[in-house]
């Protein structure tokens, strides 16, 4: 392969890996910066650094950093999770790079920030408060007299995410959260409480280039409420480009965006559809994480990659196509496996039944026989996801609902237990 140049990815975890396949099919490697001297042991284990050409540690140094990303002269400076994003705009923004800048740095990564920052822009955002003490905010949830949400205000995959229907359950939370670990091993720096928002949820996925966007998917999610936890997805499927819904939840997108300061790059947006009409969840402005990426690209020929990849490899072309919609050629879900028993994994009782479905594709199961099973709670702790594609749109979604009926209590067989139950 003929070397036209570089690209240099921050702190590059889990989906990260898909991105130097892509960039190498348009004759670029890719480089890998750490900006720790240490990997939050979370991530540890999904990092490959055989798809890379240098790993570069960030000692502290940046000029040190700088000058050693500058040796392979790179085209790009991006991050590949949700922990590299502030890192990714320093060092984008110091080298001269298509960059975000480091002006709203803080309010992509700060969940508080991120809210104020896109009220004071003029985008509608939910009520909230960056809590100092459980005494300040039970009476702030006292006040506003509905459930909130409580949560780090630095954190990603829903973790440390609280949903409190009392005063008292909001300061437990608070108690919980303060001065405890995150999934990036980070001490939590505060704790946000937010409204509940009540509506669908949704992802949408786009890549910028230049201040322009392109939504490169867009997800809708089903949810439950099961093991203490009001509101956790068990479902998402592709929706087309335009609809109803989509054709309001794509400019509000937009606006969270340029609000931001988003003008290079992807991002990840989660929005719930309130009776007022879209509401920003928070923006993650790297990948999409979970693989889904990975299957959009089966479902739509394209992804966040290949167009991450044209957007800074080939911004001519980014721009003469940014405004095409995706096309569905499959129809794409993933379900989650939700369990609300402890134990031992025995079997997984209608795991045949869910693999004869028409449009059952792959299973990912993360908890094996003799694992651990717990209550499904957040992320990191479902038992595993089934994906589902088909040509016809009926079938997935009659398949995610033969999926639903069959997870439960009865799915999970646990060492000791008697009968199904």
């Amino acid at each position: 392969m003929t070397i036209k140049g570089y690209v240099a990815i921050v702190d590059a975890f889990a989906p990260a890996r898909f991105f130097p396949p892509e960039f190498e099919k348009a004759g670029y490697r890719c480089i890998r910066v750490q900006s720790t001297a240490e990997i939050p042991p979370a991530f540890a284990g999904s990092l490959d650094l055989s798809l890379y050409e240098d790993n570069i540690v960030h000692l502290g140094d940046l000029d040190e950093t700088i000058r050693a990303v500058g040796a392979y002269q790179p085209v790009a400076v991006f991050s590949g999770s949700e922990f590299g994003v502030e890192f990714a705009d320093r060092l984008s923004e110091a080298m001269g790079l298509p960059t975000n800048g480091t002006r709203h740095s803080a309010a992509r990564r700060d969940k508080f920030t991120m809210i104020e920052t896109i009220k004071a822009a003029g985008v509608r955002g939910a009520r909230q408060l960056l809590a100092t003490s459980a005494e300040e905010l039970a009476d702030w949830h006292r006040d506003l007299g509905r459930r909130i949400v409580v949560k780090p205000v630095k954190s990603a995959a829903n973790d440390g995410v609280h949903f409190c229907s009392t005063p008292e359950e909001s300061a437990r939370a608070f108690r919980e959260l303060t001065g405890a670990a995150n999934v990036f091993s980070e001490v939590n720096e505060g704790v946000v409480a937010q409204e509940h928002l009540f509506g669908g949820e949704y992802m949408v996925n786009t890549v910028s280039r230049d201040g322009r966007h392109h939504v490169t998917d867009i997800i809708a999610t089903s949810r439950i409420s099961v093991n203490g936890v009001h509101d956790i997805s068990n479902s998402v499927h592709l929706m087309p480009r335009h609809g109803e819904v989509q054709d309001q939840l794509v400019p509000y997108a937009f606006e969270v965006l340029d609000a931001l300061g988003i003008k290079h790059g992807p991002s990840h947006i989660e929005l719930k559809f309130t009776a007022e009409g879209p509401v920003l969840i928070e923006l993650g402005a790297r990948i999409c994480g979970g693989d889904l990426p990975h299957y959009v690209q089966h479902a739509t020929g394209e992804s966040p990659f290949d167009w991450t990849v044209e957007a800074f490899t080939n911004p001519e072309r980014f721009a003469e196509r940014c405004d095409d919609p995706y096309e569905i050629k499959r129809w794409f879900a993933s379900v989650g496996l939700v369990a609300a028993k402890t134990g031992p994994l025995k079997s997984l009782r209608h795991l045949e039944a869910i693999e004869r479905l028409e449009s059952f594709h792959d299973l990912s199961q993360f908890v094996p026989l003799g694992g651990t099973v717990v209550p499904t709670v957040n992320d990191s702790t479902y038992v595993g996801f089934v994906r589902l594609f088909h040509e016809i749109e009926e079938v997935v979604m009659r398949d995610i609902g033969t999926i639903h009926y069959l997870d439960g209590d009865g799915m999970y067989e646990i060492e000791g237990e008697g009968g199904a139950s």
